[in-house]
């Protein structure tokens, strides 16, 4: 097909869960629990299921209709469905879809905006593993309670903004997600209970240093290869560095430089602009 949109995200994705799998075994992209653990590459696997244990200890006893909103690849369903509960997943993006499937084969996969999605049989769990960020505030949790049952329940695992964050014109901020007070607010807006609720930003927050260090491993190999550039080829290195001027802005290679080769994506400034919470919310009048 001539003039065919490259789908670089569907690219970034597969790149990343290939990265994944064979960093840590499986196809998981969510941050790690890295409680007593030692911070390196080889624990990110450990992290990972830790976190997953913590986040499966906020479900109800017994076997639960879960609704896994922004499944990612499917590795939570697949784990969800081996203990017993029946799973349906929502995910925009047919790349990952297709991996749920794979991941979950007994799961049901809708391929869709969560905005999109209407069920005629309600859940007893409306899931968001690191996935409410990506729903507007305005509609995830109002649509949440269209589907489920009377005793239903949401569950939410997510990085916030909190009261601390600051805007960086320069550097690339570290974290994401909803503002804190703005959703503490529509909590109470639209009645909900906070029936448990974990601050686990600490244990978490080493997640981002991980991330940071495969950056650097770049940053040292495209440093050794200027260097060799400086000293044997300096006309052609004069060459890129003068295209990579004209096809980058000044602000997007500072940027480049900073994730490449500086470590100030660290668990302190994670901490300092971001709440990571694991919660339980009831629904109105119960």
């Amino acid at each position: 097909m001539k003039n065919a949109k490259i789908d670089t995200r569907a690219i970034g994705l597969d790149v990343s869960l290939t990265f994944a799998k064979w960093l840590t075994g499986t196809e998981n992209l969510h941050y790690g629990d890295w409680t007593g653990l030692e911070v390196c590459a080889a624990n990110a696997g450990p992290a990972q299921e830790a976190y997953t244990e913590r986040l499966f200890g906020f479900l109800p006893k017994g076997k639960l209709r879960i609704l896994d909103i922004g499944g990612g690849a499917g590795v939570t369903a697949g784990k969800l469905i081996a203990l017993g509960h029946d799973v349906e997943i929502v995910i925009p993006s047919a790349f990952l879809a297709e991996r749920c499937r794979a991941n979950a084969p007994a799961a049901v996969v809708h391929e869709m905006m969560f905005e999109d999605f209407v069920s005629d049989s309600k859940f007893d769990i409306c899931l968001f593993s690191e996935s409410f960020q990506y729903i507007p505030l305005s509609e995830g949790m109002p649509k949440c309670l269209t589907l489920l049952k009377p005793q239903g329940r949401i569950i939410i695992a997510d990085c916030f903004r909190d009261t601390g964050f600051r805007a960086d014109p320069v550097r690339a901020t570290v974290g994401s997600g909803h503002g804190i007070t703005y959703f503490r607010n529509a909590v109470a807006d639209l009645g909900l209970t906070i029936e448990r609720e974990e601050d686990v930003t600490e244990a978490v927050a080493p997640s981002v240093e991980i991330e940071q260090g495969l950056f650097n491993i770049f940053g040292h190999a495209i440093a050794r290869v200027d260097e060799e550039l400086t000293t044997k080829r300096p006309k052609t290195r004069w060459i890129i560095a003068r295209v990579l001027r004209m096809l980058i802005k000044e602000r997007k290679r500072a940027r480049l430089q900073q994730r490449l080769m500086e470590q100030s994506r660290n668990r302190e400034r994670f901490a300092a602009s971001n709440i990571y919470l694991m919660m339980i919310l009831a629904q109105p009048h119960q």
